[in-house]
Formats: structure tokens, C-alpha cells, sequence
């Protein structure tokens, strides 16, 4: 066989891989999802296609089904972003400072995950009713922090804190302390080492940590419905809506409500993980 020959056809050469057992890991991943996933929402959307359009538009242009989509999406987004900034700076706490209790803070951290949805709002709607130790606080100055969308949003801060948090920190663990110091050694200041030196190369973390956040507060059933007050047209989530439409034997609108709520979670994750690969070829993060 020739040289050209063999360089043609050593493409055809697969090159064995260091982890054995490629096929059976994917075939078995695949089967998996499958199940628990991919049947799941066909399930959902195969019911949702028995409705006719007319039908499926009058669900989603419903009054009570938009407010309660935007309150559900609105809240989940504000949380989100509250928790961006705050869980970078609870996960920089962590990482960069050595201090009394920092363990014990660590493992605070982690209490949303552990602790049952029900009892995390009904500890914090005792909290911020406007008898309880702090909602007595706040309406001192005019705040009402229960029992209104303001609420939600508490509840989705306290319920996705560790999503960020947890995903932020071990890339922050992994930057050495001399590039801060190099970044001072040139003559940066700590606006500057913290905004172009350190925030870039954080920023796929803090993109995924937003994403989990987010997507969590937007299905959050438990913790919510205690300290919404579950106001129609005002502190009405979309989740309890469907949980409504299941008690009335509007099987369809349950669906279509469900169906309208994955559309838009999936095209705002996608649009969140394209951001996020961008982020990693620009800053060569994951590479």
C-alpha cells in the first residue's frame, strides 16, 4: 500500500479512547434521558397538540394566564440577577478570606438544598408577614415584603443562592492570588483588578450559576405559595395556575400552560448557554 493510500484511509482509524466503554456509557445516557426526560415532555406535547389553535390562543392570550406568566418569569428573573451579585460575593467571601465560622457559613450555604420547599416558605412568610420579626421592620418604613410579588422574589433568592454560589466558587478557587497581585504589580487599582482581571474569567461560572437560578425559580411550587399571597392578576404563579386548572379537570389548559411555560424556558436557556459559550471563547475560560 502506498504512502497517499494509507494517509487517505487513516482517517477510517478510529484511535481507541483512554475511558473504555464509550459505547455502552452513551447508549445507556441516551436510554436514560430518554425515560425521564424526552417521553416526559412528548407526553406534555402530544397532549397540548389536541387542542385546536383557536383553543391553544385563547389559553395563551388569557388575562389570568399572562399575569401569572409574568409574574412567575419576572420574579425568576429579578432573583436571579439579585443572586448573580450576591452569591459571587458570598462565594468570594468563602474562597478569598479565612475567618471564624467560614465552615459553618459553607455549609450554610447548602441549607436551601437540603431543607423542604414547604418549610422554607412557611419559615419565610412568618418572617416577612407584617407581624413577623422582620416584615414588622420593614413596614415601619412603608415595605411590604409578603403576600405580594416582592415575596416571590425572597423566596426565589433564598431557594437559588446556592446555584451560584456553588458554581462560582471552585472557579474561583482555581485563580491563582498572584494574577491579583501581578494586576497590581502594573499599576491596576482594585476596580480595575476586579472588572477586567478576575469578573472575565468568571463570567461562563456566573452565566451558569444565573441559568440554574433561573430555572429553578421559574418552576418553584414550595416555597412560593405561602408568602405570595396567590393573588389573580397579581402574585398568581404560573405553576399554581396549572395546579388550579388541575383541580377543575381543565386537563388541556394545564397542558397548554405548562407547554407555553417550557417554550420560554428553553429559548431563554438557550439564548443563556450561547451567551455563555461566547464568553468562553472570548476569555478562553473551559477551553
Amino acid at each position: 500500500m502506498t504512502t497517499s493510500t494509507t494517509a487517505s484511509a487513516g482517517w477510517r482509524i478510529r484511535k481507541p479512547s483512554v475511558i473504555p466503554g464509550f459505547g455502552l456509557t452513551l447508549g445507556f445516557s441516551l436510554a436514560y434521558l430518554t425515560l425521564i426526560i424526552l417521553i416526559p415532555l412528548s407526553g406534555l406535547v402530544w397532549r397540548t397538540s389536541a387542542l385546536s389553535g383557536a383553543e391553544f390562543w385563547a389559553i395563551l392570550t388569557d388575562e389570568r394566564t399572562v399575569n401569572a406568566l409574568r409574574v412567575s418569569f419576572g420574579t425568576a428573573l429579578i432573583a436571579a440577577l439579585i443572586n448573580a451579585v450576591f452569591g459571587v460575593v458570598v462565594a468570594w467571601v468563602i474562597v478569598r478570606y479565612e475567618f471564624p465560622g467560614r465552615r459553618i457559613i459553607d455549609a450554610v450555604v447548602d441549607l436551601p438544598f437540603a431543607l423542604p420547599t414547604a418549610v422554607a416558605g412557611i419559615a419565610l412568610a412568618a418572617l416577612y408577614a407584617h407581624n413577623g420579626w422582620v416584615g414588622s421592620i420593614l413596614g415601619l418604613i412603608g415595605i411590604k415584603a409578603a403576600f405580594n410579588p416582592t415575596g416571590i422574589v425572597i423566596a426565589l433568592v433564598f431557594i437559588g443562592l446556592p446555584f451560584v454560589v456553588r458554581t462560582v466558587q471552585p472557579v474561583m478557587e482555581e485563580i491563582d492570588r498572584e494574577v491579583e497581585e501581578a494586576a497590581a504589580t502594573l499599576g491596576a487599582n482594585r476596580f480595575h483588578t476586579v472588572f477586567r482581571v478576575l469578573l472575565p474569567g468568571l463570567a461562563p461560572a456566573i452565566l451558569t450559576g444565573f441559568a440554574l437560578a433561573f430555572a429553578r425559580g421559574v418552576g418553584e411550587y414550595g416555597s412560593v405559595i405561602f408568602i405570595a399571597g396567590n393573588i389573580p392578576y397579581v402574585s398568581e404563579i404560573a405553576p399554581l395556575l396549572i395546579v388550579i386548572r388541575l383541580e377543575e379537570f381543565n386537563y388541556a389548559a394545564a397542558t397548554a400552560i405548562a407547554a407555553i411555560m417550557l417554550s420560554i424556558s428553553f429559548s431563554m436557556l438557550l439564548v443563556i448557554n450561547l451567551i455563555q459559550a461566547w464568553s468562553r471563547r472570548r476569555y478562553g475560560y473551559g477551553a
